[in-house]
């Protein structure tokens, strides 16, 4: 008698599953390099956005890390790379100098992973071009640009009302305008860096410190410099961190605009720059604010100039 065996064989067929998460509205705008507009910057949790510059990239300066991530590499020296590293709702500026001394302010804006609208837009890609004095007929398909917020100030109020025609220099303008009129500065000297330093006008306007600068390039060579930065640096931390080796620590506070007349010195050049930024309410004794100063070829080894805590507060603002 013969034994025949079944073997049962199993069939799968695939199932489809619905999405977990509602649909994303991606967006990629080509937008025209103008300094005197904010691009706003929809971003969202999980979702890297790609930002393309027309030429090198010599600064990226990010007002919060610790609510978005933003890199830029040698390998790729036209693009910066963005994305929220929190998931809740978050907002900042990013500021992208270049080569050729063209600058570009961002505004971030994460409104976090708890959203459930799938109507807000996700900027998956930028793209700037440089301005050009003659108009260019594209063939290509015209693309949705983001949000530009005008930087320019509101207009003066006066006694009888508001007058559109004259228009109100703000507290950056103003302290930018000082610093140029400054015929000779006095130069401070660092070892080991190509240019000289000079500490203008530094004062408190409402809830913000204003510093005013020069730069001199005393080299033979041409120098490269990057956007200001303020360092507030000897807070102590914890007995645990510091047995780690990590007794004092250094923070960047975030920036909230900066004005610089050139990123390029030719030598015997001069640059005038001013910085805005929050400064915080109190600190600790040990603590120091810097205004924190670099060459593009030395961003390792910056330069730290001494700030005061609490400045003058600028009395003649409108």
């Amino acid at each position: 008698m013969k034994l025949r065996w079944l073997i049962p064989v199993a069939i799968l067929f695939p199932l489809r599953l619905p999405a977990s998460g509602p649909a994303v509205s991606a967006r990629v705008a080509t937008v025209t390099i103008n300094p005197n507009e904010v691009t706003v910057l929809h971003l969202r949790p999980e979702f890297e956005s790609s930002i393309h510059m027309p030429d090198e990239i010599t600064s990226v300066v990010l007002g919060s890390p610790g609510s978005f991530k933003a890199e830029h590499s040698e390998g790729e020296p036209e693009y910066v790379y963005v994305k929220p590293i929190t998931k809740d709702p978050a907002e900042s500026n990013l500021l992208i100098a270049t080569k050729s001394g063209q600058h570009v302010t961002l505004e971030l804006i994460s409104e976090g992973a708890a959203t459930t609208s799938s109507d807000g837009p996700v900027d998956f890609l930028i793209e700037y071009r440089a301005q050009r004095s003659f108009l260019i007929v594209s063939d290509a398909p015209s693309l949705s640009l983001p949000e530009v917020r005008d930087k320019r100030p509101e207009p003066i109020a006066t006694g009888s009302g508001v007058r559109p025609d004259v228009i109100a220099p703000s507290a950056l303008d103003e302290e930018f305008e000082q610093q140029e009129r400054i015929n000779a500065p006095h130069w401070t000297k660092w070892d080991g860096n190509q240019i000289e330093t000079s500490i203008g006008d530094i004062r408190q306007w409402n809830n913000e410190t204003v510093v005013s600068y020069s730069i001199y390039n005393s080299s033979g060579q041409p120098v490269e410099i990057v956007p200001p930065q303020i360092q507030i640096s000897g807070r102590k931390v914890g007995k645990k961190k510091k047995k780690e080796g990590k007794g004092i620590i250094s923070d960047q506070l975030e920036i909230r605009d900066y004005k610089l007349s050139a990123t390029r010195l030719e030598p015997g050049g001069r640059v005038d720059g001013v910085v805005m930024f929050d400064r915080p309410n109190f600190k600790q004794s040990t603590e120091k604010l810097f205004l924190q100063l670099a060459q593009a070829d030395q961003v390792d080894r910056p330069i730290l100039i001494r700030l005061p805590f609490t400045p003058p507060i600028a009395s003649d603002r409108q």
